[in-house]
């Protein structure tokens, strides 16, 4: 449910849901649809909390092999998902430096949605573009100010103009850095997240197991 109504949500503030991810271009979308996806995994979740619900209450041995089924696919494909994230992990910041530098390069300064988020993430984690301020040179931004940076991108920019030579003196680390330091204090919370619905998952799994094993006995 908590997935479909964040599809819901999604969808209805799609504009500007979409406008907050430059890199993602008219041919990006046209395959994806977040909101939809969401809405979907959110509708079988729901439908298939109600076919184990069934499954027990009219005690169907073929509503609740049915139930167990799915929730071994799901669980055989989480896995899977699993094993692929973390063999093409290396790719991740390449992709996302890409679509970044992208955004910062044609859409800062520009796009006021974005320009906005960015400015918040900067001026929240202390950091200057993805990598490092290079990714603002020869930007619309950087060619609109005089070719100057963003304030962020230097220290003491109320006192010195953030030019290229106060920007690479003051060293401010990128904001890839910083969102992995703080994605990494998270990781237990994400961990636990990933193990309670694993269990809850291999709990359902079991119980559904138990109740076709009690009623092939029962009709025996």
């Amino acid at each position: 449910m908590c997935m479909a109504t964040a599809g819901i949500w999604v969808t209805v503030m799609n504009d500007s849901f979409m406008e907050v991810l430059p890199p993602f271009t008219d041919q990006y979308l046209s395959h994806v649809n977040v909101g939809m996806f969401s809405i979907t995994i959110g509708a079988v979740m729901t439908l298939l909390g109600m076919l184990g619900c069934c499954g027990a209450q009219k005690e169907s041995k073929c509503l609740l092999i049915m139930f167990f089924s799915i929730i071994l696919i799901i669980c055989i494909a989480e896995a899977a998902a699993a094993i692929v994230s973390l063999v093409y992990s290396s790719y991740t910041e390449s992709i996302l430096r890409a679509w970044a530098t992208t955004g910062l390069k044609e859409q800062y300064g520009k796009d006021q949605i974005l320009t906005d988020l960015w400015n918040s993430t900067m001026t929240t984690l202390q950091c200057c573009g993805f990598s490092n301020y290079m990714d603002f040179s020869e930007s619309y931004y950087y060619k609109q100010n005089g070719f100057l940076y963003p304030p962020t991108c230097c220290v003491g920019p109320e006192l010195f103009t953030c030019d290229e030579d106060n920007a690479n003196f003051s060293s401010v680390v990128g904001c890839f850095k910083q969102i992995v330091k703080v994605t990494r204090r998270n990781v237990d919370i994400a961990g636990g997240i990933a193990a309670g619905v694993t269990a809850i998952e291999l709990a359902a799994m079991g119980v559904s197991m138990y109740l076709y094993c009690y009623l092939d006995k029962k009709a025996a």
